[in-house]
């Protein structure tokens, strides 16, 4: 896993993966709603494929399911 410097890991994280995709972890703020969000994108050369958007109050929730879910199909 890769992430950028100290200072913009708390806003900015991304994953390294095959044939140049990154996955990105990027807090965002809605213009339209001003209402912060954590945006989880697919990305290549800075254009942005599949993206997913959730609600900041249900990361750790995310983040814990996924630890279980690799620990249980030991990956």
């Amino acid at each position: 896993m890769t992430d950028t410097s100290n200072d913009d890991a708390k806003d900015y994280l991304e994953i390294k993966m095959n044939a140049g995709w990154y996955m990105t972890i990027t807090l965002a703020t809605s213009e339209k709603f001003d209402k912060e969000y954590v945006e989880i994108a697919k990305e290549r050369s800075g254009q942005k494929r599949s993206r997913f958007n959730l609600n900041p109050k249900y990361t750790k929730q995310l983040g814990e399911a996924l630890i279980k879910f690799a620990d249980a199909n030991d990956l």
